[in-house]
C-alpha cells in the first residue's frame, strides 16, 4: 500500500516571495533549482543547492508541503509524510523572469 500525504487539503494557492530564492537573493549566494512553500509562498532553493532554504524554511515553521517551483515541475512534496505527489493541474504560475545562477 502507497503512503499518502495528510497535508494535501491544506495546500493553498500562493502568491511567490521572491523571483528566486528569498535568502539567496538577500545574501548574494547561488541555487540550483527553486521551491514555494503552498502555505505561505516563501520561495527558497533547493536541498541540491548549497544553503537548502526551502528545507530550513519547514523546519523554521512547520510549513509541510513544496512545490517544485524552477523551473516549473508540477510535484509537490510533503516533508512531514515523507511522500511526493502530483500537483500539475496546480501549479504555481511565476511572477516574472527567474535568475539563472547554475
Amino acid at each position: 500500500m502507497s503512503k499518502s500525504c495528510t497535508h494535501i487539503a491544506g495546500i493553498k494557492d500562493v502568491t511567490p516571495s521572491a523571483r528566486g530564492c528569498e535568502e539567496c537573493l538577500k545574501s548574494g549566494s547561488r541555487w540550483l533549482h527553486l521551491r514555494i512553500c503552498r502555505t505561505c509562498g516563501h520561495v527558497g532553493c533547493c536541498d541540491d543547492s548549497p544553503n537548502k532554504h526551502a528545507t530550513a524554511h519547514f523546519h523554521a515553521t512547520g510549513h509541510p508541503v513544496i512545490e517544485g517551483y524552477d523551473p516549473p515541475e508540477g510535484w509537490g512534496w510533503c516533508y512531514v509524510d515523507e511522500v511526493l505527489f502530483d500537483l500539475s493541474g496546480r501549479k504555481t504560475p511565476q511572477d516574472g523572469p527567474i535568475p539563472r545562477y547554475y
